[in-house]
């Protein structure tokens, strides 16, 4: 899984940070979100996946890597 963040859409309601606070902080200028890891370990991959889906501007977009697939190929899912 890579995690890519829209930072200008960001309206910081801070749901990502709840949910993964090992991947995701807060700006103490604005609130937005800031990406620590683009890249989690598989044990924070629930946390992240319940941040995208509770984010309420829908700015965390994840592409998910699917080992059946072509070397090289990911799927990106948006919440």
């Amino acid at each position: 899984m890579k995690v890519r963040v829209d930072v200008p859409r960001c309206v910081a309601a801070g749901h990502c940070v709840a949910e993964a606070p090992t991947v995701f902080d807060q700006s103490d200028a604005d609130g937005s979100v800031i990406l620590l890891k683009q890249i989690p370990d598989p044990s924070e991959e629930g946390g992240v996946r319940r941040a995208a889906h509770l984010c309420p501007a829908f700015v965390i977009h994840l592409e998910e890597d699917h080992p059946s697939e072509s070397a090289g190929q990911s799927q990106t899912k948006s919440f």
